[in-house]
């Protein structure tokens, strides 16, 4: 989807929940009832919504499984809300440069770090929740120390599980400013 395209200025843009239909592009599994987009006034603007079972309600890109995204930037963001006592996954399909596919599952329901030559099952307990946050995912870093030596090449696949409300999804060429220590006291 994005590797015939450039990928050279500072970001590139997967995900917005802004526009007419922003989940055209994606595969929606579950109900209709389940996965909404709408008016947040905490960030003023739109949001996707999805709630419900993480095992069911989910979204997918790209829609179709032969086809991959090619998004060669280091560093994934979420801009994301998870609302308190609910789960949240996500899967990111990665590709290194042995052309190897190696699935990284972040999810708040696994307690412990769990690696297989191809998947790892990945603790998300330090996500805030019942906040917005951008959550930065460093796909080089993680990619080299989960799968002992594997050099990342690109992020092929991206699937996101509720519960969650989802903003913008997009990569990033250059590690951003950490403020999580922050707490607005500029």
């Amino acid at each position: 989807m994005f590797r015939n395209e450039y990928q050279g200025g500072p970001f590139v843009e997967i995900f917005s929940a802004q526009g007419k239909n922003p989940g055209a592009k994606w595969k929606i599994f579950g109900s209709p009832s389940a996965i909404w987009k709408e008016f947040d006034k905490e960030v003023k603007g739109f949001v996707f919504v999805l709630e419900g079972s993480s095992q069911t309600n989910k979204i997918q890109l790209p829609k179709e499984t032969r086809q991959t995204l090619g998004l060669i930037q280091r560093f994934l963001v979420l801009q994301i809300y998870v609302p308190l006592g609910q789960d949240f996954s996500t899967e990111l399909l990665v590709t290194d440069l042995g052309n190897i596919k190696r699935r990284l599952y972040l999810s708040t329901v696994h307690k412990e770090l769990s690696v297989t030559p191809l998947h790892a099952k990945l603790p998300l307990f330090t996500i805030k929740r019942k906040i917005w946050c951008n959550l930065c995912i460093d796909l080089v870093a993680f990619t080299s120390e989960i799968f002992k030596g594997a050099v990342f090449q690109s992020l092929d696949g991206i699937i996101i599980s509720a519960n969650c409300k989802l903003r913008k999804i997009f990569t990033l060429k250059s590690k951003p400013q950490d403020t999580a220590e922050d707490d607005g006291l500029k």
